[in-house]
């Protein structure tokens, strides 16, 4: 009978059988696609070169070399931070997360990671981790590990297809039934909207053309004429919680795929057609289409004051996904356990949503529903 480990082995095969082929390009940072993407729930968040160099040179780790007894050789960076008495402060400020953190994802994943000679699976998963939280080259990351560039990458890949496969079902799952009266109570506290159980939202992450005839598919037209350049992107569609917290999440499907496509293509939607969304909402923007279980603001333009309200409740909910991608960053940036104070500008930018009149409409229910909340709300916000 298998053992765990070859049935790890299996299915990441089976799950990922091109990540060999994956974007970790030498000279460009994987926190690139996020540190420069300009979401529509955050708008601004796009940053130029020269600002984002300016902001790593003065938050990346730094070198630490410490000679030997001989004075030839010198201590590794990793060799430093891996040691018991390296300040928690500086670990932090190097990879993103506590030292606690750290050792609970590395006793997670060690039986589920390969050994190799002379490279423990606690210094494969800090490669991994620092190479995601910085975004240094991999250049500097093997002299920081004092492994080769080659060894670099495939831990990063490796410990990344361990992450997907063995920790994404434990900590990024639907919630049960008492999580989800919990998150049904507390954003009908933040917008009066009943029901709601999430809030969704797809990005677009930057991604090098596939060397294949299907790299068409991967075209994204929007941001080509929008930045000037030829443009390719794979998708991630996200649901949060009213803390923020992700609990579905549809990743790798084509930059050219609408938001609507995209919804159809994922494991929410089938959730939907197996009836375990009955009666709840999840909200996303209009490039979702209004269903029995999505619920999407009005077309802005022609509203009446009921509706008009019905929009700014929406937002608010919205911008739970904003502070999310925003919470996350500064997380990544400053570690966890940073206490900091985020304002609520943020605004929903739907500007590349395709929208000629109404939103498309799936169910004549479903506008009932929604009219029916819209007026609760004028009502409410009368008194």
């Amino acid at each position: 009978m298998d053992n765990d480990v070859d049935i790890y082995n299996r299915r990441r095969k089976q799950s990922f059988p091109d990540e060999e082929e994956s974007c970790f390009n030498d000279e460009k940072p994987i926190s690139d696609s996020i540190h420069k993407r300009k979401t529509r729930t955050v708008p601004g968040f796009h940053t130029d070169d020269r600002i984002r160099r300016k902001i790593s040179s003065s938050t990346e780790a730094p070198f630490i070399g410490t000679e030997t007894k001989s004075g030839s050789d010198q201590l590794l960076w990793w060799d430093e931070c891996n040691g018991p008495d390296y300040p928690e402060v500086e670990f932090k400020k190097a990879f993103r997360m506590s030292k606690s953190t750290f050792e609970l994802i590395c006793s997670e994943l060690n039986a589920f990671i390969p050994d190799e000679k002379d490279v423990t699976v606690k210094q494969r998963v800090a490669v991994c981790i620092f190479r995601l939280a910085v975004g240094e080259p991999f250049r500097l990351v093997s002299k920081r590990f004092g492994l080769s560039i080659p060894r670099c990458r495939e831990s990063v890949i490796e410990v990344c297809s361990a992450i997907r496969t063995v920790l994404m079902p434990k900590y990024l799952r639907w919630p049960d039934a008492n999580s989800l009266r919990k998150t049904k109570q507390e954003f009908e506290t933040i917008s009066w909207i009943p029901n709601v159980v999430g809030s969704m939202h797809t990005t677009h992450i930057p991604a090098a053309p596939p060397p294949t005839p299907s790299a068409a598919a991967y075209f994204n037209r929007k941001q080509t004429e929008k930045n000037g350049k030829t443009s390719y992107t794979i998708t991630v569609q996200g649901v949060v919680d009213h803390n923020g917290i992700f609990t579905d999440v549809c990743i790798g499907w084509p930059g050219s795929m609408n938001d609507d496509q995209v919804l159809q293509k994922s494991a929410l939607h089938e959730r939907a057609n197996g009836g375990c969304l009955n009666g709840v909402w999840v909200v996303g923007s209009k490039g979702y289409p209004l269903m029995d279980w999505v619920l999407v603001p009005y077309n802005r333009r022609g509203l009446t004051w009921a509706q008009h309200v019905f929009n700014e409740k929406i937002s608010e909910i919205q911008r739970v996904v904003g502070a999310c991608c925003v919470l996350h960053n500064i997380c990544e940036k400053r570690g966890d356990g940073i206490e900091c104070e985020c304002g609520s500008e943020f605004v929903v930018d739907d500007e590349d949503d395709e929208l000629p009149g109404e939103v498309d409409l799936r169910s004549v229910s479903s506008m009932d529903a929604r009219d029916a909340i819209a007026h609760n709300l004028l009502h409410h916000a009368c008194y």
